[in-house]
């Protein structure tokens, strides 16, 4: 499966997110769902998309809250003194998102259209002791209800290929392709051979094409 960036970044985006959603709300006293408004307007959320090495590793949660805010609103935050112990709620909220935005390759706002920051509290009063593959599966449920694609479609455009464009390296016909997308076509029901030609061009694996 095709994860958004290198394995190696992803405790660094996780920590980095998860102080500046602690930091955010606790020591700024911006609302959980203003905060989101701002990261997901902000160029912040695209640079962790990618993973930017130099980005995660040379930022604090406090020097990308500062940024966010003065980007999306022109409004220069003051250092506010924030001591925190453990893992705080609103830790966990960025940390978990993070995880799955790494695991899924979804852009962080399509996850947050499909989980608000009210939902993101309730999960955590259940999931922030169970292992984070709890809150994968919580997650995926709630996007599939969201986003109604199907794992074709979605493996497709993040790889940034046409219907057109895969049909001709796969060798899978474009109508099928159609088919599968459109759900005229069961893919469960698709023999080896077509979903190992589609998950090769895809990177992904051919178990990563079923619905379940």
């Amino acid at each position: 499966m095709i994860r958004a960036y290198r394995e190696i970044y992803l405790s660094k985006a996780q920590g980095l997110l998860g102080d500046a959603f602690d930091y955010a709300i606790n020591a700024c006293y911006i609302s959980g769902d203003d905060f989101i408004k701002l990261f997901i307007a902000s160029s912040v959320s695209k640079r962790m998309e990618n993973g930017e090495p130099t980005y995660l590793a040379g930022k604090s949660g406090v020097e990308i809250v500062m940024e966010i805010v003065l980007e999306t609103t022109g409004k220069k935050l003051t250092p506010q003194v924030h001591e925190h112990f453990g893992r705080s709620k609103e830790y966990w909220i960025g940390w978990a998102v993070a995880y799955y935005q790494w695991y899924s390759g979804r852009k962080y706002g399509e996850i947050f259209k499909a989980l608000s920051y009210d939902d993101l509290q309730k999960m955590y009063y259940t999931l922030h002791e169970a292992d984070i593959s709890k809150f994968v599966d919580a997650a995926d449920s709630r996007i599939r209800e969201v986003f109604s694609e199907t794992n074709l479609k979605r493996f497709r455009t993040a790889y940034g290929l046409t219907q057109t464009e895969l049909a001709k390296r796969s060798g899978v016909s474009l109508r099928s392709i159609q088919m599968y997308e459109q759900r005229n076509k069961n893919i469960n029901k698709a023999n080896a051979d077509t979903l190992l030609l589609l998950s090769k061009v895809l990177g992904c694996t051919m178990e990563d094409l079923i619905e379940k």
